[in-house]
């Protein structure tokens, strides 16, 4: 069949490379794609958050299947456009998208359900968050209600943090209209775990764990970003923190979006805390973790085209999933100036990298015949090993392959957790 992947980072770039392994894909378009993928794929030039002009391109195409990847897309309701066109597409409707695109609905969805999280107050008018904050524990964190990249959280140690931090989100609107209304979250600590998972709305079927690095710099300093880095397994999270998880977050969220009247199918992305009260969940996402598919679909043994077909038809719980033993690393190569301001046009040199290295393009492009920067975060180099510590090596070693005017990554992906006792 022929697809279409939305979407033009490194998790599209890998959800690429994991279908052009399946022997049910003949060709794959990718909107609006990058460098890399045009490698293995055809580019097309349409802006895909203009969902009907994607259901119109759909329509004159001989797409078989889509592949809604990103958050705003979904949160449009690309998924609904396409299916009420007759076209197949994998991803969850409008209606579950809400789950990532409003944290007041996902916070208020767990609270109703018991599902366990933070606590919060949400405002959406700056003065009662300011007044808030004025009074509330510190630390404390702040949540953009709506869409922000990845970006739109801010963990304020201090009250002239919160106090600014309201007024950045509020007032000077630094996550646009996202920041309309605000949660202000109960700081919790602990060690952080990504677990994206399969769902058709009946089964939840986990992916392998991840754990990201969204601070720019090393010792998780810096401003957030869209992710630094991720490596894969937690090394914490054994078998007894999988079964509390599925039976007092995954099947409950599953089954809370059903009762609310919005069957969620597509992935869906747990972001969980180890809290000294057993795991709570930080964020949902609605669709693949960026750079976390990166590390998890490289490890995928299944044919993952079989899967998406199993979720579009509510028949998940009739394929075997399975996973590559071993571990995965990968290292974000950013532009200088990320996440704020930054350059794009740089010519990338890439030198010969080791067998078995996996490049993800995200911020690429060609230009005369050039591979260039296109965006904040540019490469990830991504190695297996036999565990992490293998793994992280290899990776540092072909990202010093790399090089590109401003270029900066972290040193440290790989190494938090690993004194956390594994349960």
């Amino acid at each position: 069949m022929n697809v279409l992947v939305i979407g033009n980072g490194g998790r599209e770039h890998a959800v690429v490379q994991a279908l052009k392994k399946s022997p049910k894909v003949k060709k794959i378009y990718a909107m609006k794609g990058n460098a890399g993928i045009a490698e293995l794929a055809e580019l097309v030039n349409v802006d895909y958050c203009d969902v009907k002009a994607v259901g119109d391109w759909v329509d004159q195409s001989d797409v078989d299947f889509t592949v809604v990847t990103p958050d705003d897309p979904l949160a449009l309701g690309l998924v609904d456009e396409l299916e009420s066109r007759g076209h197949k597409a994998f991803g969850p409707r409008k209606n579950a998208a809400i789950i990532e695109a409003s944290k007041a609905f996902s916070k208020n969805l767990m609270k109703k359900y018991g599902i366990p999280t933070a606590e919060y107050e949400i405002f959406d008018s700056y003065e009662g968050a300011a007044a808030y904050v004025e009074t509330c524990k510190i630390p404390v964190v702040l949540k953009a209600d709506g869409l922000a990249l990845g970006k739109g959280v801010l963990i304020c140690k201090t009250r002239d943090e919160a106090r600014e931090g309201v007024k950045e989100m509020m007032l000077d609107k630094k996550f646009g209209s996202a920041g309309s209304k605000v949660v202000v979250e109960e700081f919790l600590e602990g060690p952080e775990v990504s677990v994206l998972s399969f769902t058709d709305g009946k089964t939840v079927v986990p992916m392998i764990t991840s754990c990201d690095h969204k601070r720019a710099k090393d010792n998780d300093e810096g401003l957030n970003t869209g992710g630094m880095g991720t490596f894969s397994p937690a090394p914490f999270y054994g078998e007894k923190t999988a079964k509390e998880v599925m039976e007092k977050i995954m099947i409950p969220t599953v089954r809370a979006m059903n009762e609310e009247g919005r069957p969620f199918k597509g992935v869906l992305y747990f972001g969980l805390m180890k809290t000294k009260d057993g795991m709570k969940v930080i964020e949902y996402n609605s669709r693949f973790g960026d750079p976390e598919t990166q590390v998890v679909l490289p490890m995928l043994k299944t044919d993952l085209m079989e899967i998406f077909e199993a979720v579009t038809d509510e028949r998940l719980a009739d394929v075997k999933i399975e996973w590559e033993d071993g571990a995965c690393v990968c290292v974000v190569l950013a532009s200088g100036g990320y996440p704020e301001k930054y350059e794009k046009g740089k010519e990338i040199t890439v030198g010969r990298l080791d067998e078995g290295i996996i490049l993800c393009h995200a911020g690429t492009a060609n230009k005369d015949g050039k591979l260039v920067t296109s965006g904040g975060r540019v490469l990830g180099v991504c190695a297996k090993g036999k565990d992490v510590e293998e793994a992280r090596k290899k990776a540092y070693a072909n990202a010093e392959k790399i090089s590109f005017e401003g270029m900066y990554y972290r040193k440290d992906i790989g190494i938090k957790y690993r004194d956390v006792v594994k349960e």
